[in-house]
């Protein structure tokens, strides 16, 4: 298989023999040269590992194939509760009852540039789980992970819909805060970072950590200072309960909405005072007009249409996580390198697609890669998850959240 830079040969040594080949093969095939391991996890789940030869080397892969026709599967957000908090991907797993899962989203992981700053731990993109939207994109000049292809955006996701199909999409907040004195527009849900200027509101979904760092950093710049022009409104039961000159922590009860404003959302929430009535309404919109999300994660897309997209990196080779779609949208590819020492050269994002493509995925979605790359799965007669693949860390790395693959009536 030849890369679109046409200079390399990325030479896939398996099509994998667990129903994902060119949504055409079977469940049970004989598995083609290169597969090392091939199993079922459950009725529409099948596992297996397999090599794939790159431009630095040979690269060891983790997949599962999700049958979304089968009525007894379903996929989830792996979470750890609240918005702004980490944990490992088999513990996700456990907590929730999937049988396998990958990691998910780049993630606000250290807080180097503004000394004194709670890192949040908190996801980059959107997220819904189970049909409940817990928060929207940061800026696109506050994203952790690699520079994104042209054309992309940080609200961009993949999904399940309500119709159990997959699709790539794009979710963008829609939000207000209805005063007296009229409606004042959101620009951040439960987000680490607010776009300069805006107002955002975090709910009991953000957790305790401290909202101090959503006013820090610019639009196109996340190490840029955190702004001096802040504050904070508390709203509950539809009315004003409290007012701050700067962003506190500690959990927010239910029911309960926290307003966060820097600059001119500062000086609109400034306006507000105890005992006035306050109504606040926020909801992600899809780009397209397909049905409802039943679950949504961010990340960026590597492969539209069953074509790569343009300006894919074909340099920088790592170790990566992704997801492809096939079959029309009923089935989930969920890939995850090895870290081995022995297969850490991984892909490049170019390569990433291709590999997707040559799996019989449609569209690609790349997640985060590197010490965050988790695949794990319960093999036949376990109760719990296991570690497929090997982070390149040589632990799990705590992550934001992941993909869920549940099995059940």
């Amino acid at each position: 298989m030849t890369r679109p830079d046409g200079r390399l040969r990325t030479a896939l040594t398996v099509l994998v023999a667990c129903g994902a080949l060119a949504g055409a093969a079977l469940v049970g095939a004989a598995p083609a040269s290169g597969v090392q391991r091939a199993e079922k996890i459950a009725p529409g789940v099948e596992y297996s590992e397999f090599d794939l030869d790159a431009a630095r080397g040979v690269t060891h892969a983790h997949l599962v194939s999700v049958d979304l026709n089968n009525q007894h599967v379903r996929v989830d957000l792996l979470h750890p509760g609240a918005v702004a908090a980490r944990g490992a991907v088999s513990e996700l797993a456990a907590a929730q009852g999937a049988v396998a899962g990958i990691n998910g989203d780049f993630f606000h992981i250290t807080e180097t540039q503004h000394p004194g700053v709670e890192a949040t731990g908190s996801a980059v993109g959107p997220e819904i789980a189970g049909g409940h939207t817990r928060k929207a994109a940061v800026p696109r000049g506050q994203r952790f992970g690699p520079a994104l292809p042209p054309g992309t955006s940080t609200a961009d996701v993949l999904g399940v819909g309500t119709d159990r199909t997959a699709r790539l999409d794009r979710l963008s907040l829609t939000g207000s805060v209805s005063t007296p004195e009229g409606q004042l527009q959101l620009g951040g849900l439960n987000q680490y970072a607010l776009p300069v200027g805006s107002i955002g509101a975090y709910t009991s979904d953000w957790g305790s950590v401290s909202r101090v760092r959503a006013t820090c950093g610019t639009d196109t710049s996340r190490g840029a200072p955190c702004s001096t022009d802040t504050y904070e409104v508390t709203v509950r039961g539809g009315q004003v309960v409290g007012t701050a000159d700067e962003p506190g922590g500690g959990p927010i009860a239910s029911g309960t909405t926290v307003l966060v404003g820097r600059e001119a959302g500062a000086q609109q929430l400034r306006k507000l005072f105890e005992g006035e009535p306050v109504q606040v309404q926020q909801h992600l919109v899809a780009a397209s007009s397909g049905v409802p999300y039943a679950f949504a994660i961010g990340g960026f897309p590597v492969l539209r249409n069953g074509s790569p997209l343009s300006g894919l990196d074909d340099a920088t080779s790592a170790v990566r996580t992704a997801v492809g779609i096939g079959d029309g949208g009923h089935r989930l590819l969920l890939l995850a390198l090895d870290g081995a020492s022995e297969y850490r050269s991984g892909l490049t994002v170019a390569e990433l697609a291709s590999a997707l493509r040559s799996l019989g995925a449609t569209d690609g979605f790349n997640l985060d890669g590197g010490g965050s790359s988790t695949l794990v799965a319960r093999d036949p007669g376990e109760g719990a998850v296991s570690v497929l693949n090997h982070p390149s860390g040589g632990t799990e790395r705590a992550v934001a959240n992941g993909i869920g693959v549940f099995s059940g009536s």
